[in-house]
């Protein structure tokens, strides 16, 4: 939507225009008579309208007032050579978003359009969100087809990258590995109706060099070796989305350069004196816990403060084990067709089995499984063994793991209660909860336990 500048004076149009497009806001509409801004807005919509006070036809109030009743989601700015405190306390009552009083600064005229514009987003996004948790409904389901799931937790993030999918600000989306997050990103692409392209990017281990010639593009010349200018992924990115994987692996240094670019939304291709301006919205994900660097000072607070505008962090696959039976499915459709091969019929014992474990390489492992697993079958029925394999690969010694991630060490009283049960006991109850999970299957049950099946029903049969 454009931004609206009303006033009677050419010369102060002009000069406004030219200083807001210099800094990257556009388009602009100029209009010298007020009596047609209604018509305007009712056509184009409005961002943002700055509007003059003194003007022979139509007064700025008259026109602040209409506005209010008409479009009372368009801010309002004040900016007229009128400093008198009566009239700027009236401008404010009257539902003014803020009241400039003529020359302006440059730089807080630019702050309070920009101020104002992300004011407006986060009270649309408010409404939007509101409007999913009474409908739980989606405007754009075919956005997220790719991401096959049918929990609560995941349809909620959807709805929420729908509501902030037309703002601006950075988006960082958090998760273990394998969980999808560049899936996740490009359905925030899609529903943000953005023109240009999603352009990735995993800045992980970059040196300086290779960071700013890739990022920021060079000039013919710049160095040795620069033979023809190179447009950099930002400028691929121009009026689209410019994803960052793994964030929290980038360098101390080129955080101040990402820093810098996110704040004054333009850089310097290598070799170049003059700025260029950037729209592209940024997304970053990391799987690392950016607080924790924070915290310890690898991660700079000002830039995770800049880039967790919108924080999304994607639940891992043991927290959302509803999913498993369609992500079985649908990995087996894809494995078969991949490998042509007529589809094998899953044993029943398989979902028992990935039920009870907690999948550390979340959603990419479980398609490496299947992948490997339909590489391998020969009969009708898919085995068993290939899966009991990887897991065992996994977490040598055992099949079976807790319900949280593999990186966080149990509760010792949870494992250990006071006073200890016998061993005769621990071991009961461990066969008892073994087949409980193994859904009375004694063969995946022997599995879970690391023991024979012969073993186990000698076992069983000692259980009172």
């Amino acid at each position: 939507m454009p931004v609206v500048l009303v006033d009677d004076e050419t010369e102060v149009l002009n000069a406004t225009s030219i200083l807001l497009e210099s800094r990257n806001i556009s388009p602009i509409i100029c209009l010298e008579d007020g009596r047609s801004l209604v018509n305007i807005l009712n056509t184009h919509g409005g961002l943002v309208v700055v509007l003059d006070l003194v003007m022979p036809k139509v007064s700025g109030m008259e026109l602040l007032k209409e506005i209010r009743n008409q479009f009372p989601e368009i801010p309002v700015i004040i900016m007229t050579a009128l400093n008198t405190l009566d009239i700027a306390v009236e401008c404010m009552k009257s539902g003014a978003f803020d009241y400039l009083v003529k020359p302006v600064e440059e730089s807080r005229l630019i702050a309070t359009i920009q101020k104002a514009s992300e004011m407006r987003s986060l009270k649309e996004q408010l409404q939007r969100l509101q409007g999913y948790l009474t409908n739980d409904t989606l405007q754009n389901e075919e956005a997220f087809t790719p991401i096959i799931t049918r929990s609560k937790k995941i349809r909620g993030i959807f709805q929420y990258l729908e509501a902030i999918a037309h703002s601006a600000e950075p988006v960082l989306i958090q998760g273990e590995t394998g969980v999808g997050k560049e899936l996740f990103a490009n359905a925030l692409h899609k529903v943000s109706n953005r023109k240009g392209k999603l352009i990735a990017f995993n800045v992980a281990g970059l040196d300086e060099s290779t960071f700013s010639d890739t990022l920021f593009g060079h000039r013919k010349g710049a160095f040795t070796g620069a033979d023809r200018t190179r447009q950099g992924l930002i400028a691929e990115a121009h009026d689209g989305t410019l994803f960052l994987d793994e964030i929290g692996d980038l360098d101390s240094v080129l955080q101040v350069k990402l820093l810098r670019l996110l704040q004054e939304r333009q850089y310097f291709p290598i070799g170049s004196d003059l700025p260029r301006l950037s729209n592209a919205r940024i997304v970053c994900a990391t799987n690392r816990d950016l607080d924790q660097l924070t915290e310890s000072g690898q991660f700079r607070s000002d830039l995770y403060y800049r880039l967790s505008a919108h924080k999304v962090t994607i639940p891992p696959l043991r927290s959302r084990k509803e999913d498993l039976p369609f992500l079985i499915h649908h990995f087996l459709d894809e494995a078969a067709q991949a490998q042509v091969k007529k589809r094998p019929t899953p044993p029943p014992a398989l979902m028992t089995l990935l039920e009870n474990y907690s999948f550390p390489g979340n959603i990419r492992e479980l398609r490496g499984m299947i992948h490997d697993a339909v590489a391998q079958h020969r009969s009708h029925i898919l085995s068993l063994q290939s899966f009991k394999r990887a897991i065992q690969r996994s977490h040598p010694g055992t099949t079976q793991t807790n319900a949280e991630s593999p990186l966080t060490p149990p509760n010792v009283y949870q494992l250990f209660p006071d006073p200890l049960p016998s061993l005769d006991s621990a071991n009961n109850d461990l066969i008892k909860e073994a087949l409980r999970r193994a859904k009375g299957n004694q063969s995946l049950t022997a599995s879970l336990l690391g023991i024979s099946r012969q073993t186990l029903i000698r076992r069983m049969k000692k259980i009172k």
